[in-house]
């Protein structure tokens, strides 16, 4: 059986798969100085920035919770993976055709290469759907596209196929590709009854459901025909690599308009995330039978980025400043239950949210059909702003020409403003609120809203139980939903290694070592010569001491300055290299110092920076053994110890020396 993968081949993943790519699909990355990149951190919530990537090096890093590591590492922490599965993942992107040690020890109760079979299982299904969709017997699958307005380069765009409506062929056909009948069980593409195995979607027309990365992790079918007793929409079950509340269908065509325009808009179905896409709303996507949830606003919150203090601001033009998140849904009451159920999550979004729908009821497909492109985006920009729509459908269930539906309205409705987290904009609906009502009293509107947010009574616990009678009726809490849980995250994150206490980063020369530091992992080549002159007591701060140590073991700037040249001024082999000798309580300190942003930003003086900052920490290394040689000497007696003395001051006047000389080719 094979065992670990070849160190070589996993270095080659390391050096091809380029880290800015692979964290720009989950995050949405913007410049931060020269070669330095950031956005919002995948792995904990905050509003503004601190998550650091330096392609340079091949390394991130967040200055806020303190996550950092390479492009693997990466893959592991975001996608819940192991370390082999996540070599595996980036070799196939990067074209890495990985070697095995044979007698390794596998991963226990797993195949070496697990989810890479899977993902290659769903490939070959959806190239086989594809093809299928061109055959004699999917004539009501084509039928059911052209009369929605798709023709066959809509559903090439969007990787639409055909399941034939025989019992097997598909997995006939991924047996004849050499996948095994356990590993075609557990893609969840084939089921398991009386008769034995067959396949799961027969006689439907197909999508593909791809996570950010493009990987296809499961199938979205639509029944065609009559003789088809199923549900309407039948979905890929949960699965190792399929998660219906951590994917978006859409969202690997629409992650760069997001990212671009700083507007999603989230349809409730397959056909309106195509329809939106044709009509030209490229940031459309949807769920995948399941109810949004907080998970699906954490996803779409990174591809968004950082919006600042600007988040939710609109312009007299009807744009939002900062960025939005629009839901498009019916006009009915499970439409309305859908925007309470959105609004339960629109506090984890820093941007502003909206809710369009249509007066006449058509969903997005139906009014690309009967009003043309034009009218699918008027509707997206016809939208109103989630808390509006929120309190508004409210306020419609009561009579408010009478005093009893006036107060019964303003009861029904105060839980929804006091949801509203924003200090600033909650007095806001309560002045709009009051309009509504048609009361005079603004005061006894805001005693309402007071009372309901003191006993803790929002809209957003409504929309969580919401939530979950959702996932109930789409088929109940499963071996899927229990992972989706916080406890399968905590599972998931690497065991904590005990870190070096933190330098006083107040402290002018504890500032100047770090620095120093940060420019000789991520620039070597541009490092004097006299840094590797330094000796272990060159740094003041126990942290740093160390991670020189590291330098120092990898051979100094100079070995820096060699790995570099030959990986064409990349430094990534040579932060490697460093963080391979580094301690593990070290290690963090070396990601986050071959991350951290350079203070120079101007590039045609990076060299004259790194210089000026080396030869300061020269300086100040040969100053305070100036200090530490006089101090002996002054200790000393010269009649008892002539001979130490005598090499004592000798050692003072070369250190003298060698100042006198680093400050004059300063």
């Amino acid at each position: 059986m094979a065992g670990r993968i070849v160190r070589e081949d996993v270095d080659a993943v390391r050096e091809r798969a380029r880290i800015e790519e692979v964290v720009g699909a989950h995050v949405g990355l913007r410049p931060a100085g020269v070669g330095s990149l950031k956005g919002l951190c995948p792995f904990h919530d905050e509003r503004t920035p601190s998550f650091h990537v330096r392609p340079q090096v091949g390394r991130y890093h967040c200055f806020g919770c303190g996550e950092g590591g390479d492009v693997i590492d990466f893959v592991q922490k975001v996608d819940g993976l192991g370390f082999t599965e996540a070599v595996e993942h980036l070799a196939g992107r990067a074209g890495v055709q990985l070697r095995y040690e044979e007698g390794g020890a596998a991963r226990p109760g797993e195949e070496p290469g697990r989810r890479r079979r899977l993902l290659d299982a769903h490939q070959v299904a959806e190239q086989y759907y594809r093809e299928q969709l061109a055959a004699p017997g999917a004539t009501a699958a084509r039928q059911f596209l052209a009369e929605r307005g798709f023709d066959r380069a809509a559903a090439e765009t969007f990787g639409v196929g055909y399941a034939p409506a025989g019992w097997d062929h598909l997995l006939r056909h991924l047996r004849g590709r050499g996948f095994t009948e356990p590993e075609l069980e557990a893609s969840g593409l084939v089921s398991q009854g009386q008769r034995g195995v067959y396949d799961r979607f027969r006689g439907r027309l197909v999508w593909p459901i791809r996570e950010v990365t493009g990987d296809t992790v499961g199938f979205g079918a639509r029944r065609l025909l009559d003789e088809d007793t199923g549900p309407k929409y039948l979905n890929t079950p949960e699965t190792p690599i399929y998660r219906k509340s951590h994917v978006l269908y859409g969202l690997d065509l629409a992650k760069r308009a997001i990212a671009q325009d700083k507007r999603v808009v989230v349809v409730e179905g397959y056909t309106d995330v195509m329809a939106m896409h044709l009509s030209g709303v490229p940031g459309a996507v949807a769920t995948c039978g399941t109810a949004f949830g907080s998970d699906h606003a954490r996803i779409l919150r990174r591809l968004l980025g950082d919006v600042g203090s600007t988040a939710g601001l609109q312009l007299t033009g009807g744009r939002s400043l900062g960025g939005e998140v629009v839901f498009t849904f019916d006009g009915d009451a499970a439409g309305q239950k859908a925007a309470l159920r959105a609004f339960a999550e629109d506090q984890t979004f820093s941007m502003q949210t909206f809710v369009s729908v249509e007066p006449h009821g058509y969903d997005p497909c139906d009014l690309r059909q009967r009003q043309g492109p034009d009218a699918v985006r008027a509707l997206v920009e016809q939208r109103q702003p989630l808390f509006e729509f929120v309190v508004r459908s409210t306020l419609r269930a009561f009579d408010l020409r009478t005093p009893e539906g006036r107060v019964n309205a303003l009861r029904a409705a105060a839980p929804a403003v006091a949801s509203i987290r924003d200090g600033a904009l909650r007095p806001e609906y309560v002045r709009l609120l009051t309009g509504w009502l048609g009361m005079e009293d603004e005061e006894t509107v805001r005693r309402a809203v007071q009372a309901v947010a003191r006993q803790g009574a929002g809209v957003a616990g409504r929309g969580q139980a919401g939530r979950g009678e959702a996932g109930g009726r789409a088929g109940g809490r499963g071996r899927g939903d229990e992972g989706a849980g916080p406890g399968a995250d905590a599972e998931r994150r690497p065991v904590a290694v005990a870190r070096m206490p933190a330098p006083d980063r107040r402290d002018p020369v504890t500032q100047v070592e770090r620095t120093a530091l940060e420019v000789v992992l991520q620039l070597p080549e541009l490092v004097p010569v006299e840094f590797d002159d330094l000796g272990e007591s060159a740094f003041e701060a126990p942290a740093h001491r160390a991670v020189h140590a590291a330098v120092r073991a990898a051979g100094g700037v100079a070995a820096g300055r060699a790995l570099a040249e030959a990986a064409q001024g990349t430094a990534a082999g040579w932060v490697q290299r460093v963080l391979e000798e580094a301690a593990l309580p070290v290690q963090p300190l070396v990601t986050e110092l071959a991350v951290a942003p350079i203070p120079e930003d101007r590039p045609d003086m990076l060299g004259a920076y790194a210089r000026g900052l080396v030869l300061s920490l020269v300086d100040l290394g040969y100053t305070r053994h100036i200090a530490d040689l006089k101090g002996r000497l002054q200790r000393m007696d010269p009649a008892r110890e002539p001979d130490l003395y005598r090499d004592t001051f000798a050692e003072l006047v070369a250190t003298e020396t060698q100042r006198i000389t680093l400050r004059q080719s300063a």
